[in-house]
């Protein structure tokens, strides 16, 4: 493989990140607690980071606009569809990973 370029790898990784974000929005049966469990983040992370990484580029982005960028929808409207209650197990797993750390 021929090396690649900044501006070539930052195209593939921004291609990877929306086809993961798109992933995330269709897989609504996922649960971020889940994805915490099993990942260590969530849907609401990628939200973080974008915000993060927003600043970075002097670009003033609130946490609730990233948040409809990541979930396709305000926070609340995927919450009151998608979210269900968070298992005991799913709170005792969490809480055991975050321990770890």
């Amino acid at each position: 493989m021929s090396k690649i370029s900044k501006e070539q790898e930052y195209k593939i990784k921004a291609n990877v990140l929306d086809h993961l974000i798109n992933h995330l929005r269709e897989r609504t049966d996922v649960q971020n607690i889940d994805l915490m469990n099993l990942s260590g983040f969530c849907r609401n992370c990628l939200s973080k980071w974008y915000v993060k990484y927003a600043k970075e580029e002097n670009y003033d982005l609130d946490y609730e606009e990233s948040r409809k960028i990541i979930y396709g929808v305000a926070y609340s409207e995927w919450k009151s569809k998608y979210q269900s209650e968070a298992t005991k197990e799913q709170i005792e797993q969490f809480k055991k990973n975050s321990l770890d750390d």
